[in-house]
């Protein structure tokens, strides 16, 4: 069976597995940027609170995503619960270390002129800082979707969601007639749905930052 009659052969699962894919990336991905921000908003100010921020971001990122994943099944089992976490906690670095450079890199006279007419700090953070921070944020979470995009295929050892399944039964049947078709396709997959983020990405970047802070 060649490549295509494979894919006609198999679409639906396929396209269910490529859904779980992108699910299990977006959802995690929601749910890093909102704790990276935080984290970012949190430490910026201080120099020292934000080498931590970054250094404990830094380091969860070096630990190997099957050690990862292995330490976690004891902990919460197998499935969709380890994935999350995994991917989660992977995605926070660059998300961290852009929203840290981004709120450090406004104009201090925009907020001094933001708090002369009476803005308070949250008014500032929300109508000021945070805005003009958003492209390079925006920037952090598109290098996290890619990241996450290829660490999502681990999920499969835990028995998680996605197209981390095709590419695993091949390497587990390596010899079968349909091996290299099953890494083959679960690859290409998550190929593109990284692009389709990445596209999606760019849209919202138009759509949300302004053309003066662009420029």
């Amino acid at each position: 069976m060649n490549f295509w009659d494979y894919l006609g052969n198999r679409h639906q699962q396929l396209l269910t597995d490529a859904f779980q894919h992108a699910s299990a990336v977006f959802q995690c991905m929601v749910v890093a940027t909102v704790i990276g921000v935080l984290i970012g908003v949190f430490t910026y100010r201080s120099e020292w609170a934000g080498n931590v921020a970054t250094t404990a971001t830094s380091t969860i990122l070096t630990i190997p995503s099957l050690a990862m994943i292995g330490l976690l099944i004891p902990v919460v089992g197998l499935g969709v619960a380890p994935t999350v976490i995994a991917l989660t906690l992977y995605g926070l670095l660059p998300i961290v270390r852009n929203a840290i450079v981004g709120l450090r890199g406004v104009d201090p006279s925009l907020v001094d002129a933001a708090k002369g007419i009476g803005m308070s700090r949250i008014a500032r953070l929300f109508k000021v800082e945070l805005p003009i921070a958003w492209p390079p944020i925006l920037t952090g979470i598109r290098v996290s979707t890619q990241m996450l995009m290829g660490i999502a295929a681990i999920a499969a050892y835990a028995s998680g969601p996605g197209l981390g399944n095709e590419i695993f039964r091949g390497i587990g049947s390596l010899g079968s007639k349909n091996a290299i078709n099953q890494v083959l396709a679960g690859t290409l997959g998550i190929i593109i749905l990284a692009l389709l983020f990445d596209a999606a990405y760019v849209l919202i970047g138009r759509l949300t930052i302004s053309r003066g802070i662009r420029v």
